[in-house]
């Protein structure tokens, strides 16, 4: 670019150019950003706070009646066939139980298996794929029309024994 005099218009001097490059990229920058915000939403984020609470207490009633019945629990995964074996001891023998594997972030990996009594404190289902990684694990089953819940946060690998009910219960301090 020849050098400018002066005189000359101003989209022959260098400065305007640099301005509006700057300006240019960070307009381009920002509709990315907009962009990327729009098609990636975080599904972490909870609107309506009273309606969640009011589910935290819900789970601390099931969760006491847990432990008010003594329950305990352990959950094998079987890494060939995929079979989940539960191991049920305490005060309730419902005809079935549900097993959720729970992700922490991402919903598309939680897994439900429903598990039928076999024998008396064994529980079995079928698992459809390999979960492994730490999970939520919750066990719900029913006693006398009132649902009770087994749940702690675990790491789950095929082969391995989780142990549930075995953790004091968090946040039921003021309950009664």
């Amino acid at each position: 670019m020849p050098a400018a005099t002066a005189d000359s218009p101003w989209y022959k001097h260098l400065w305007p150019w640099i301005i509006i490059g700057i300006l240019a990229t960070s307009v381009c920058l920002s509709l990315t950003m907009v962009s990327i915000a729009v098609h990636n939403p975080d599904n972490l984020v909870n609107d309506n706070y009273y309606e969640a609470g009011k589910g935290i207490n819900r789970s601390l009633d099931r969760e006491l009646l847990a432990q008010t019945l003594n329950l305990k629990a352990s959950v094998h995964l079987d890494e060939l066939t995929g079979e989940v074996d539960v191991r049920l001891t305490g005060n309730s023998a419902p005809q079935t139980l549900e097993l959720n594997l729970i992700s922490p972030t991402q919903p598309d990996k939680d897994r439900k298996v429903q598990l039928a009594r076999s024998e008396p404190g064994r529980y079995l289902g079928q698992l459809d794929d390999r979960v492994e990684g730490r999970r939520f694990v919750e066990l719900l089953g029913s006693e006398d029309g009132h649902v009770w819940r087994l749940f702690e946060e675990e790491k789950v690998a095929h082969g391995v024994t989780l142990a549930l009910g075995d953790e004091a219960l968090q946040g039921a301090e003021h309950q009664e």
